[in-house]
């Protein structure tokens, strides 16, 4: 049963990596559609909080989530065959690409072909976005921190601010932090506790 479900992660997310192009952005919706609706190997808020903690750690974020994904379903077995799978057909094209092709994107039918794929892979970094902000708890402080980032954002990619995307985060969890405990102190010290956080 076990050697199944290895076979079976490492497959899956070998198709994931094969057929989604753009990189992990583009992947996550591919990843919650296989995972979430077809295989009920995670909940939609795992995979919400696997994005999170995808996005906050070191690598790509795909990889980060196929980790997460084969670990719940087969612990380290799992997590190593879910990674090998959404690595492997990269890197077997990426190979294959640079000892054959020098110069591969000047080609011009693969160059119109890419510019056809940055549009689709626009539209798939949407939908993920607008998946997450519907299924996010609607609660007043993450909705806050949300909407106050997506502004910040806007007014650093617009004015071309050097503040790294890294630092915002890290200022959101901080602020998230910070009110967290002060809600949890002063819920303990008055009786109750708001339901912000």
């Amino acid at each position: 049963m076990k050697k199944n479900m290895l076979f079976d992660l490492f497959f899956t997310f070998m198709k994931i990596g094969l057929f989604t192009f753009g990189g992990g952005y583009a992947m996550i919706s591919i990843i919650e559609n296989t995972c979430v609706e077809k295989k009920k190997w995670i909940s939609h808020n795992d995979m919400l909080n696997v994005a999170v903690i995808a996005e906050s750690t070191p690598g790509p974020i795909a990889i980060n989530c196929a980790t997460f994904v084969g670990y719940r379903q087969a612990g380290f077995p799992g997590s190593l065959a879910a990674t090998l799978g959404v690595i492997v057909p990269s890197f077997t094209i990426i190979y294959i690409i640079s000892t054959i092709l020098n110069n591969f994107l000047e080609i011009p039918v693969i160059s119109n072909a890419f510019k056809g794929i940055k549009i689709a892979v626009g539209i798939l970094i949407l939908d993920v976005a607008v998946t997450m902000i519907r299924k996010m708890p609607k609660k007043i402080l993450p909705c806050t921190i949300m909407t106050f980032s997506l502004i910040a954002m806007f007014f650093i990619n617009i004015y071309s601010w050097k503040i790294s995307s890294i630092g915002l985060m890290l200022t959101a969890a901080a602020i998230n932090l910070v009110i967290f405990v002060m809600i949890d102190t002063f819920g303990r010290k008055g009786g109750t506790k708001n339901d912000l956080s």
